[in-house]
Parts: structure tokens; C-alpha cells; sequence
């Protein structure tokens, strides 16, 4: 199993100091729970040193392309920090705000841009991709676990119960498609199928009784 480096130390530092003012959407939790995370899932599943990084960055880097920051600013900030290959890999994976053409992308886009990419990006990619996803799922369906309120839970996110739910499910149909044929893609579809279960649960538990 990877142990831990001064390289993967260092690009929790970086995260931390990135996210340092952010909390988890609804939640007074800080956002770096969110790279630290999949830094532990990533190792946990024996993930080399620079898949790692690129997993604790993942979300470091999709800030900058949402920000609309170039291409030398992230080989300023990020690759000469952590390596060309680290960004490449972050790159290959996350949101971006416009296309290879420079087109500005709808959220919808986004969304459709990132998950046609992640189909044909690297294995490494692609496990930074699920490590992302599953923790993010995880830690949606343990909130719900908690409360008393799953619509507080749901309100939190822009494409509501069954557009979150489903946006989980085609990442990992689309993962399982391409070439991450590993446990964390079973893992990931676990987890979305629990959460799919819960919601049904939800869903009938607040239908009308029949007269």
C-alpha cells in the first residue's frame, strides 16, 4: 500500500490552504474533509504517489478552470508544484467553465462535457474520478442516515433528489464502461444503489394512504 510522502503532505497542505474559507454545501463542515477524503480512499485502494495528488487536488484544480484561470497559471500553481502529470491527470476528470474550443459551457454542459471525457481518460483519472464520486455519495447518503428531514439534505443541491441521484448513477456506468475494471467502481455502484433504495423508501413513506 502507498504510505505516506512528503509529496502527498505537501498537496494536503496546498488543499488546505485553498479551501481554507469554504464549508461543505449546507453543512458548517470544512471543505477540505472533501480532498483529505479521497486521499485516504485513493490509498486505501494502494493508488500510486501521483494519483494521490492528483485526487487531493481534483477539486483545487476544478476551481481554477471554473474561475477561468489559463493554462499557465495551472502549470504555475500546480504543475510546476506537483508535476505536469498531476494536473494532466486532475484536468482529465473535473468540471471546466469552457470547451476545447473555448465555447463557455452551460452547468448542464459541464456536466455532459465532463462525463463524455471521463469515459476515455486514464486509468489514473479514472480513479481519481470514482475516489471523488464515492466519497461525495458516502457522505450524502450518511447525512441522510442522520436527519429527521432528508429535504434539508436534498435541498442542498442544485439538481434536487433525482437529478443528484442520477448524475451519481452515470458516473458510474460511465466508469464501468471504460477502463477502471476495479473494486471501487463496485463500491461506487453499491453505494448509489443504497442511496437509490433510500430515496424510494422516502418517496413512498411520503405518498397519500389510499382511502
Amino acid at each position: 500500500m502507498q504510505g505516506y510522502s512528503d509529496r502527498i503532505n505537501h498537496a494536503l497542505a496546498f488543499a488546505a490552504k485553498h479551501h481554507d474559507q469554504q464549508v461543505r454545501g449546507g453543512t458548517r463542515l470544512p471543505y477540505f474533509t472533501q480532498p483529505a477524503n479521497v486521499g485516504i480512499i485513493l490509498t486505501r485502494y494502494g493508488c500510486t504517489d501521483e494519483t494521490i495528488v492528483a485526487g487531493i487536488l481534483h477539486d483545487v484544480v476544478q476551481d481554477y478552470l471554473l474561475a477561468g484561470r489559463t493554462r499557465e497559471t495551472l502549470d504555475r500553481r500546480i504543475g510546476e508544484k506537483f508535476g505536469p502529470s498531476v494536473l494532466d491527470i486532475a484536468r482529465s476528470v473535473v468540471q471546466r467553465r469552457t470547451n476545447d474550443e473555448g465555447v463557455e459551457l452551460s452547468l448542464e454542459e459541464r456536466r455532459t462535457d465532463q462525463l463524455a471525457r471521463l469515459g476515455t481518460a486514464s486509468e489514473a483519472g479514472q480513479w481519481v474520478a470514482a475516489a471523488h464520486a464515492l466519497h461525495s455519495v458516502a457522505t450524502l447518503h450518511a447525512d441522510l442516515a442522520r436527519t429527521v428531514d432528508p429535504e434539508s439534505v436534498w435541498g442542498r443541491f442544485h439538481a434536487g433528489r433525482e437529478g443528484t441521484i442520477l448524475w451519481y448513477r452515470r458516473v458510474a456506468d460511465r466508469l464501468r464502461t471504460g477502463a477502471l475494471t476495479r473494486p471501487i467502481v463496485d463500491e461506487l455502484t453499491a453505494v448509489v444503489e443504497a442511496l437509490e433504495l433510500e430515496s424510494h423508501r422516502e418517496e413512498s413513506s411520503q405518498m397519500p394512504a389510499s382511502p
